[in-house]
């Protein structure tokens, strides 16, 4: 441990050699996040299925690989997983997209308990109508509960309870982002069919059909303004209702070789739809009529116009202007949070290498400073830690997004090698150049394979186009 922590102080005490001041925490000045010091255990010299979790013979895809040889996921059982930080981060980036486009179309974040009463889902017919799927378990007083998969009963109860809820306070747009859990009989795919897992789902209620259906176009818009934020190739299909009910509903697919669902597109955009809401012999577009093509999805989103269906078990009612008591009109609408992490990387990714959506990629840029023993180190060293603190004083929205790779007995092209596997979308890096009278460095797009050579005032502008939410 000793010889470690010297190793670390080494490019410290390069500065100071150069009368630079060692930035490693004073008071006011971000620490440095140094690569040898993240929980993120790495198995990247794994080749073919190497490091995943499955049994024999059992499928498997790129996501759930690269998630698992990047030190981002650890099975803990069939279908759970331990998220580990990187993932945590990409995660609460995410959250926080979802949270701006939800309170875009006056969402209201709450939380409800993971545990529901039986009671509510048998008044709802889906205590028995879910089988299987659905975690059971009883108190010690013999009562019946659910781990939930969804929570329209416990929110449309919670509504109900509002004895004088008025016309006034309608529409009324209800979210929570929480843990759900579903027993697959056969969770694969990583995170993208496991039996514990993040969503964001959201439960509305307006005063009639017509506000429900504005609702409910509203919604699915703030679904395709995230997922271009995210700049993910998502179609909107006319979807199966399922155990949920309702008389309308759209799944929002990445579509993906390794998708379980089965979709069928017009070629000119009119028609997109789930092959399970058609007729066998539907096979071209009912407005152009142009042949309907095949592929498959990773269905990452899902709404329903519920109508009643829930409103009138539980008797959630409003009053209107003339005072009399009415069903309250209800959707629901609902996104993987974690199989979006994971069908994102499905998606972007090549066989070797994990690209994240660059809004939401764990850390945005990785600092590579010279080999150990080069002739470039204690220049490059220091000049490279001036940029990473100058960055941090213009960019403070950036801070800790910056990740500096502290190996140093490392050659920069493997490291350059591990950063583009790991997916950071900036890597800079203290290269030959940075000798030369005027210090350049190399900065890699990881995105789109650029390659430029910039000054320091130059790898600050260019990084201060970087968004994070």
């Amino acid at each position: 441990m000793e010889g470690l922590l010297r190793g670390w102080r080494l490019p410290a005490l390069s500065a100071r050699r150069r009368g630079c001041r060692a930035r490693h925490g004073p008071a006011g000045r971000a620490r440095r996040l140094l690569l040898s010091q993240l929980f993120q255990p790495r198995n990247l010299q794994a080749g073919g299925d190497a490091g995943w979790d499955g049994g024999a013979g059992e499928p498997t895809c790129r996501s759930q690989k690269l998630m698992l040889q990047g030190g981002l996921i650890h099975p803990s059982g069939p279908g759970c997983y331990y998220y580990l930080p990187p993932t945590v981060r990409a995660m609460e980036k995410l959250v926080k997209v979802m949270d701006e486009e939800m309170r875009a179309v006056g969402g209201q974040k709450l939380n409800v308990p993971s545990l529901s009463s039986a009671e509510l889902w048998r008044a709802s017919g889906r205590w028995d109508q879910m089988g299987p799927e659905l975690f059971r378990l009883a108190d010690r007083h013999g009562k019946d509960y659910c781990l939930g998969p969804t929570h329209e009963e416990a929110v449309t109860e919670l509504v109900a309870a509002q004895s004088n809820l008025s016309y006034r306070q309608l529409p009324l747009r209800l979210y929570q982002v929480t843990r759900k859990f579903r027993d697959e009989p056969k969770p694969r795919f990583g995170l993208l069919r496991s039996r514990e897992f993040y969503m964001k789902d959201m439960y509305t209620f307006d005063t009639s059909e017509a506000a429900a259906r504005q609702t409910y176009d509203l919604v699915c818009d703030a679904y395709r303004s995230l997922f271009d934020r995210l700049g993910l190739p998502f179609v909107k299909v006319r979807a199966a209702t399922g155990s949920i009910g309702g008389t309308v509903s759209h799944e929002f697919q990445l579509p993906a070789d390794v998708g379980e669902d089965r979709l069928v597109v017009c070629p000119d955009g009119h028609f997109a739809a789930n092959v399970e809401t058609l007729n066998e012999e539907q096979m071209s577009c009912p407005t152009c009529r142009e042949k309907l093509t095949q592929t498959r999805g990773i269905e990452v989103g899902h709404t329903f116009y519920l109508g009643t269906k829930y409103s009138s078990v539980s008797n959630a009612v409003f009053y209107s202007p003339e005072n009399k008591p009415q069903l309250a009109e209800m959707g629901c609408y609902g996104l993987g949070v974690t199989r979006i992490l994971a069908a994102s990387i499905e998606v972007l990714s090549t066989e070797d290498s994990i690209r994240w959506p660059s809004l939401i990629a764990p850390y945005q840029i990785c600092f590579i400073p010279p080999k150990r023993g080069s002739k470039e180190e204690e220049e490059g060293a220091a000049l490279l830690e001036r940029v990473y603190d100058d960055l941090t004083e213009a960019l403070p929205h950036l801070t800790s997004d910056l990740v500096l790779d502290d190996r140093t007995q490392l050659t920069i092209g493997k490291r350059l090698k591990d950063a583009n596997k790991l997916g950071y979308p900036y890597v800079v890096i203290a290269g030959k150049r940075v000798c030369e009278d005027l210090p350049v460095f190399e900065v890699w797009n990881q995105n789109t394979g650029e390659v430029l050579f910039l000054t320091k005032e130059g790898v600050i502008e260019l990084l201060s186009k970087v968004q994070v939410p």
